[in-house]
């Protein structure tokens, strides 16, 4: 039980310290927590009375838990592009969960199934190495960077380390010139507010490098100097 207990504690330590480098912390700090409850709730079941009841709780519960946080962790970071912890840190929770179910009848098992164990256990594992790269090496997408950019300013947050300028200025896709183009016009608009001409003459020459004010649609330009009340 203890190993389980230090398993959910130690992920959700690091996961909330990966969370914090995250430009929707929220996301993962959420999961941080659920990690850390469940962990809290083991080690109170370790002092019940009647003991830590099935032994294999604790590896179906990761099983479970582990696998809803692959599936909604890959549609965040695949899809709407807002995180990229919960998927390969939820994979971790889900190998280790269901390759301890798998291995605990190895011995009373056929050859047959012994080796679809091992098949499943490696795709498992494959997966999570897929995961952690596409994740954790790979990283933040320039396009979360810029969405969290425009939150911040929504939110009046302009500068800091967790400011709308620091979130715009990790915004920098080189495949992708039109996220470039978004992020220099936020940051031209940000800096006309602020009677920064300097700045904002610097971003300004770099928009007209890559296509101008044409380059960036109207709608986000609107809604920047509207979040900055510009009109």
């Amino acid at each position: 039980m203890w190993f389980w207990i230090l398993l959910f504690a130690v992920l959700s330590i690091v996961i909330y310290w990966y969370s914090r480098k995250q430009p929707f912390p929220e996301i993962s700090g959420s999961f941080a927590a659920i990690l850390l409850f469940i962990a809290m709730i083991l080690w109170l079941a370790t002092s019940a009375p009647r003991g830590g009841g099935n032994e294999l709780f604790p590896a179906y519960l990761a099983s479970i838990i582990g696998g809803f946080a692959v599936i909604f962790g890959v549609i965040k970071m695949s899809v709407t592009n807002d995180d990229v912890v919960v998927a390969p840190f939820g994979g971790i929770l889900f190998c280790i969960g269901s390759i301890t179910l798998l291995s605990e009848r190895w011995s009373d098992a056929e050859q047959i199934e012994q080796i679809g164990s091992f098949i499943l256990a490696s795709a498992l594992v494959i997966l999570e190495i897929y995961l952690i790269f596409r994740g954790l090496i790979v990283g933040v997408q320039a396009i979360s960077w810029s969405k969290s950019g425009l939150r911040q300013i929504s939110r009046g947050l302009i500068h800091g380390d967790n400011g709308a300028i620091a979130h715009f200025e990790k915004s920098w896709d080189m495949d992708e010139q039109w996220i470039n183009a978004m992020s220099h016009a936020a940051l031209a608009l940000i800096y006309e507010k602020e009677n920064n001409e300097t700045s904002r003459m610097e971003h300004i020459v770099r928009l007209e490098k890559i296509g101008g004010w044409g380059a960036v649609d109207e709608s986000w330009v609107e809604t920047i100097r509207k979040s900055l009340d510009l009109n």
